[in-house]
């Protein structure tokens, strides 16, 4: 298939409708009024809990629904977020393990998440590994929903901690009382294939089930040009199923149960090398890099693989339980509960390195690698939620209010997680300890310089709070919101990491890779023989109030302007992994906010809501990127190897987030739906307090400097989708055709990033897509869709190495995708 192809699509599809007057008579089920995409309609949303209309509440929120999801081929949080201005990912692991920053709020490897992602109220499963993972939405997520609703700004009060950027819910789509579903198939490019189907069967007036699968596979569009490992990467290879049951035990008492399975098995992402120094560096021109550039230049989407087991295993699986009691009609009492799990099994060259040697045996360059150890997971947690709530209100609905208590523990599934990653090594196989000492042979320096660390942890969470918020209408027009929540958190970490280094005998050397563990320590074979006397223990306890105090006036039904003021607050954690960096303080925000909201119907259908925000960070958590000695460093106290450049989290001390969002859809003619969202940015480091350097480390580099900007923050970003619907004859069905164009200005990356790569460009997309539902008059819709068809190539990020090891690496964004959709309805579907 080409682009050529998919334009031809496009105009079959309308013409096709355009011209055909016949239709042919079928039994069908209930077809769609009108597009969701293309009618504007009353939004519904549980942004405070409970069931509000959208231009009702005082918040600043972008809506999706299902079918906006679908056209726009949202299905990774990278997708969501590039749709959605004030919203970002922070993707160096790939998409699958994406995490989400909201207002320049970003979410460091190792820190507890800045946004909040809940799953029918519950938050999604916690993890914390070697590598990023696991707090956000996983494969699978965006199929059959309601909706999914992005709250920006702090949302402490009802949706606890870790919420200073905002949160993401999302809501799956109920039971219901009617018979139905649908089966979907999908094919397109890079060998795409995903298949869907959902049941909806009520067995009776009380019980109500639901269920759902979405199945996809797809080639990877980065290619490895290397001999070793996987042929591709970014690929796509996951299964999701989703079974709910809702029963009236009696009329004002309800059972509403879900369960989700998740599994995606791939090969993960993998960098992309480039930016080599001139002369270059020792340590690039040792592992090959200017080589490996030279050979990737011939296409954009070109990488050369260097681990020849890379791998992502991903499995998640949750169990939610809502029991709701109406005892009267002005009092809810609501109980939920869940457990989940949450494991990753990876190995990756996170420098991006391909170079070897061969043998016999044949054996691999390791600049930094990391590979679960041999049955262990790198990523394996557990978490349990129990919230007890109350909600009412007075009959004249004057005042409502809620309160209630939430507890949630996180705990190791079935032992250590563990991975090993070897530094500046040349190994046949790292598991096995068979390395040699790249340097060391290389330069004929003596004494441990290339590393392999194994790491061995286990962390636990513990959260309890108790909160209360309250609506009292003081007019008609005026109502008062105060809401407030306590907040106790703890953190605990064990861990046993070795350091083997290899000095030119090529034996390993055991040592603890922590200073304060030497006092169990003892001799390098007495800990090979026992890794336990290596055990470290951090702990980290944390508590604190957040609020929110809201005033907001509505000077007739279809306007509203609110004042806000909240506090939003992330807990201290601690990683137990060597980074000399490994426990940091909570930080708190306090945020100010002025918005509007307005409905419109007279001249032109439409909404039309904006909001000034401006955030105060004290105890800022950000990642610090720790410089690796260099080889003329060797021998002194601070330099007896050299470590990997490494991240470490330090409190940053205070920055300021500034900004203003704007979202409006209107209707200027009939049939044609008009959607602009966009935010301005202002982000600044005010100031920071730089941290010691570890041992094996030469300094200490915040990534944005102080007087600059916050990473990943673009200071301008919008989307615009424009979708019309044909006028013609109902019984051809109904078709749409739609664009959604989306763009961003250039943003801060990192000071210790490439030449010339410490900002990164703007970047630009353009989506396509065309429905016909309804398919002359049979209950089949027929769908064309079209991501970056304008083929545009772009760093997403890099990693900012340059300092340390003389090249940088990026991370690429997809190139063009597209495809077609069928599905088949039955029943009564929704």
């Amino acid at each position: 298939m080409s682009i050529r192809f998919l334009k031809s699509a496009f105009l079959a599809t309308t013409v096709l409708a355009g011209f055909t007057a016949t239709a042919a008579d079928a039994q069908q089920a209930k077809a769609p009024a009108a597009s969701d995409d293309t009618t504007i309609t009353e939004v519904v949303v549980t942004a405070r809990r409970m069931e509000e209309r959208l231009q009702d509440v005082p918040i600043s929120i972008a809506v999706f629904n299902q079918q906006q999801l679908t056209n726009r081929n949202v299905i990774t949080a990278a997708d969501l977020a590039s749709y959605t201005p004030s919203l970002s990912v922070t993707n160096n692991f790939g998409a699958d393990n994406a995490s989400f920053a909201i207002r320049g709020f970003v979410q460091a490897t190792a820190t507890s998440p800045s946004v909040g992602v809940f799953f029918a109220d519950v938050v999604t499963p916690r993890a914390n590994g070697g590598v990023a993972g696991g707090n956000g939405a996983g494969p699978g997520a965006f199929f059959d929903l309601q909706n999914v609703q992005v709250l920006k700004g702090p949302q402490g009060t009802l949706f606890g901690r870790n919420t200073t950027g905002g949160s993401i819910l999302l809501v799956p789509n109920r039971p219901g009382d009617q018979f139905g579903g649908y089966v979907e198939g999908s094919v397109g490019n890079y060998g795409m294939k995903r298949v869907q189907a959902v049941l909806n069967a009520p067995l009776n007036d009380r019980v109500r089930l639901r269920f759902g699968i979405d199945h996809q596979t797809r080639d990877g569009y980065l290619k490895n040009i290397s001999s070793i490992g996987p042929r591709d990467f970014a690929d796509v290879n996951y299964t999701a199923l989703r079974a709910s049951a809702v029963v009236d035990i009696t009329n004002n008492l309800e059972n509403y149960s879900i369960f989700s399975f998740s599994n995606s098995n791939t090969h993960g992402d993998y960098p992309k090398a480039f930016g080599v120094g001139s002369p270059p560096n020792p340590l690039a021109a040792l592992n090959g890099i200017p080589q490996e550039i030279a050979a990737t230049s011939g296409s954009f989407w070109d990488i050369a693989n260097g681990r020849p087991d890379a791998h992502e295993h991903i499995r998640q699986w949750s169990f939610i339980n809502t029991t709701t009691w109406e005892p009267t009609p002005n009092l809810t009492i609501k109980n939920i509960a869940s457990y989940s799990q949450y494991r990753k099994d990876s190995s990756v060259n996170i420098f991006g390195e391909s170079s070897t040697l061969d043998g016999p045996p044949r054996s691999y360059n390791y600049v930094v690698s990391i590979g679960s150890r041999p049955g262990h997971d790198n990523t394996s947690e557990s978490t349990v939620t129990e919230e007890f709530q109350v909600q009412g209100h007075t009959d004249d609905n004057r005042f409502t209010y809620q309160a209630g208590a939430y507890l949630e523990v996180s705990s190791p599934l079935g032992g250590f997680q563990a991975y090993n990653t070897p530094i500046l090594l040349n190994c046949v196989n790292p598991d096995t300890f068979q390395c040699t000492d790249l340097i060391g042979r290389t330069f004929g320096l003596e004494g441990s310089v290339g590393t392999e660390t194994i790491s061995q942890t286990e962390y636990s969470f513990h959260d309890i709070g108790l909160y209360a918020q309250a609506t009292y209408k003081i007019t008609d027009q005026l109502s008062l919101t105060g809401g407030y929540r306590y907040t106790w958190d703890t953190t605990k970490g064990l861990g046993d990491d070795l350091m083997l280094n290899y000095p030119a005998a090529n034996t390993p050397v055991f040592s603890c890779s922590y200073p304060a563990a030497v006092v169990r320590g003892g001799t390098p074979a007495q800990i090979q023989a026992n890794p336990r006397l290596c055990d470290f223990i951090s702990k980290q306890k944390s508590s604190a109030p957040t609020w929110m105090v809201d005033l907001d006036y509505k000077p007739i039904d279809d306007v509203m302007v609110y004042a806000k003021y909240s506090r939003g607050y992330r807990q201290g954690s601690v990683n137990v992994s060597y980074y000399g960096l490994g426990s940091w303080a909570p930080e708190k925000v306090n945020t100010y906010e002025i918005g509007g909201k307005t409905s419109f119907a007279k001249v032109i259908r439409g909404t039309f809501n904006f909001a000034f925000f401006y955030n105060d960070f004290t105890n800022q958590q950000l990642q610090v990127n720790l410089l690796a000695c260099g080889i003329a460093e060797l021998g002194t106290p601070q330099c007896p190897f050299i470590a990997s450049p490494a991240a470490g989290i330090a409190n940053a001390g205070k920055s300021r987030i500034q900004g203003v969002e704007l979202d409006t859809t209107f209707e200027p003619v009939h049939g044609l739906r008009v959607d602009f969202n966009y935010a301005y940015l202002d982000t600044k480091l005010q100031e920071v307090t730089v941290p010691a350097a570890p041992t094996g480390f030469s300094a200490v580099f915040f990534p944005s400097p102080v007087g600059g900007p916050l990473a990943f923050s673009p200071k301008n970003k919008y989307a615009v989708a424009l979708t019309y619907t044909l006028p013609i004859d109902p019984s051809v069905g109904q078709v749409e055709v739609g664009a959604t164009y989306t763009y961003q200005t250039s943003e801060f990356n990192s000071q210790t990033a490439a030449p010339g790569f410490e900002v990164l460009p703007a970047q630009e997309n353009l989506d396509l897509h065309a429905n016909w539902n309804n398919v002359f008059g049979r209950p089949v819709d027929f769908s064309v869709f079209a991501t970056n068809v304008t083929k545009k190539k772009y760093y997403e990020a890099t990693d900012g190495i340059y300092s340390s090891f003389g090249y940088d690496v990026a991370y690429l964004n997809p190139p063009t995708m597209y495809g077609v959709r069928l599905r088949y309805r039955f029943g009564t579907s929704n």
